[in-house]
């Protein structure tokens, strides 16, 4: 009986500590991100200062964040976050359901793997503008044209995500399920997704940020709907840099937060139920 409570007080200090580093670690952390921007921030007014370049092409820091804070007065802001959050939103989750299904698929038959595998590569190095073209002829001018564009632009890189978690989960797991009866979709539910979800939650972070460009990027030459690609489209048509370098500041956080507050926790949590994180604890 002491032996196991000692057993107990020994995990429970080691999971404090493991959560004491991990703390440690994200304040070091987001120091490190605000002593960058600093650095960035004062070069960036230094080159102003040293003109450099006329104020009209590169503003300081100064007018950047008062444009800034005018789109946001007067609403143009908020209603661009909010409409291509909701086409992220979108688009992302479509990307997600649709590319973890078809790799499922890869995954357990196998021609049909190595088929589409061979075909997904190909596609994943296409560049997502040159959808646009297709899109804008095909669809239209609108939001389903937009989706169309950043869904095959990151569709296929969550099928080849998930096609190989799958691939890479150790044969001795599937054959000890088998032996013990388990059928092909509990074989799935219980065994197959849970030992590939730490490669599945990079996948995610892979599957977000190709959707993230290519959004932005079809925002900028769709020129017709209210997001961040339009104020960077206009901005750059009336020559409004800082206008254009205030919305560059908007999708550097909006992506930063997103990656750190969501996607990176979301890993680090994955890993550390499963004892991967041990190895940079040290």
């Amino acid at each position: 009986m002491q032996r196991n409570q000692s057993q107990q007080k020994i995990v429970q200090s080691e999971s404090q500590s493991s959560q004491k580093k991990q703390k440690g670690r994200g304040y070091t952390t987001y120091l490190d991100v605000a002593i960058a921007i600093g650095v960035f921030l004062g070069v960036w007014q230094l080159v102003f200062d040293l003109k450099v370049y006329p104020s009209f092409l590169l503003p300081s820091p100064a007018i950047a964040f008062s444009r800034l804070l005018t789109l946001a007065e007067n609403g143009s802001l908020g209603l661009a976050v909010g409409a291509t959050l909701g086409r992220l939103v979108a688009g992302f989750t479509i990307s997600v359901i649709s590319g973890t299904i078809v790799g499922l698929l890869m995954s357990n038959f196998r021609r049909f793997g190595k088929t589409m595998s061979s075909f997904c590569l190909g596609l994943q190095s296409f560049p997502s503008i040159a959808w646009v073209p297709f899109a804008i002829l095909i669809i239209g001018l609108n939001n389903y044209g937009l989706l169309f564009v950043m869904v095959i632009s990151s569709v296929f890189s969550m099928m080849i995500s998930t096609y190989n978690s799958v691939r890479n989960i150790p044969p001795i797991y599937l054959k000890v399920a088998k032996n013990m009866g388990v059928r092909r979709v509990s074989l799935l539910r219980s065994v197959m997704l849970p030992a590939s979800m730490p490669q599945m939650v990079t996948a995610l972070r892979q599957t977000w940020s190709f959707s993230w460009h290519a959004l932005i990027g079809a925002e900028m030459i769709f020129g017709i709907s209210v997001g961040l690609g339009e104020l960077l489209y206009y901005g750059s048509e009336f020559s409004e840099m800082n206008q254009v370098i205030a919305t560059m500041i908007v999708i550097f956080v909006i992506g930063f937060v997103a990656d750190r507050l969501v996607f990176q926790r979301l890993e680090d949590s994955v890993r550390s139920k499963r004892g991967l994180m041990s190895q940079f604890t040290n």
